[in-house]
């Protein structure tokens, strides 16, 4: 049988329960921590730890993308490859990657300088949102109402490190107050969740007290799902979309997810399924 790494760098529930799902499943797997190895960039000689495919679980995003590019210079499958993560990492890369596929998004302007970001916004209009471009759990993401509060953000994050100059300007979707998380896993979409806003905070990440519905999966999500999983190299992911005016658009796509509040909230395993999948990639 194939063996399993899983590459982590803080044991969350999520590695607690990929653990479990291969123990369950009699996998051969070990944990590895990222904060523990090092790789020899410049042997083609493959560490002895290492298996046959490697789940990247890392909660940083640059120790993962560097980690996984490494493991990939020895020849192993590192789900998801480095070219997605990649994509998937970066809210600009993100669009772009959509834009080509021909999957709607909303709106979204790119600059470099806070004028030249409040010119977009003039354009975009208000209220709109600024992302970090790379970024997770909804942090350092600000609802601007007007010129003022864009402003004020701008000024904020010319005093913060080089990354967040890079402006990322979104429209605000006129959605109900949720968004949707589809998980793809290979070609399933096995399970869908409405993140439903639960508190006074406008987003609707778990992360901020986010409540979690489960989602009926139409044909249209699956479909949308699978398409944005196809485009950036497919894997496993979190697509996360919006309901703006009886159309679905896709915003971002996560490529390390997280699923401890879905696996409850809807009894699908995703942890044995991903194992599966894992399993499966290793014999290609």
């Amino acid at each position: 049988m194939a063996k399993i790494n899983i590459l982590y760098d803080h044991m969350r529930w999520e590695e607690k329960a990929l653990h479990e799902a291969c123990v369950k499943k009699g996998v051969d797997f070990s944990l590895v921590s990222a904060e523990k190895v090092y790789f020899d960039l410049t042997s083609k000689d493959r560490p002895s730890w290492l298996g046959d495919v490697v789940l990247q679980r890392c909660v940083s995003h640059f120790r993962g993308l560097h980690a996984t590019a490494a493991l990939e210079s020895y020849g192993v499958r590192v789900i998801n490859r480095y070219q997605t993560a990649e994509l998937c990492g970066n809210k600009v890369l993100n669009t772009i990657t959509f834009k080509k596929a021909g999957i709607p998004t909303p709106r979204t302007y790119l600059a470099f300088t806070p004028d030249a970001t409040i010119e977009a916004l003039d354009r975009l209009g208000y209220p709109a949102i600024l992302k970090p471009v790379v970024g997770s759990w909804g942090r350092l993401v600000s609802l601007l109402k007007d010129k003022t509060a864009a402003m004020v953000a701008l000024e904020h994050r010319e005093m913060m490190f080089p990354l967040y100059q890079i402006y990322y300007a979104q429209e605000m979707v006129k959605r109900p107050p949720r968004d949707l998380r589809v998980f793809v896993i290979g070609d399933d979409v096995p399970v869908a969740i409405y993140r439903v806003n639960n508190t006074d905070d406008w987003r609707t990440n778990t992360a901020r007290g986010g409540k979690v519905e489960n989602c009926p999966i139409t044909p249209e999500i699956r479909e949308l799902a699978l398409k944005a999983a196809a485009a950036v190299g497919g894997g496993v992911f979190g697509v996360d979309m919006m309901e703006d005016n009886g159309r679905l658009v896709v915003h971002e796509i996560n490529s390390t997810v997280e699923f401890k509040n879905t696996v409850p909230a809807t009894g699908i395993d995703i942890p044995g399924m991903i194992v599966d999948y894992a399993l499966r990639e290793a014999k290609r």
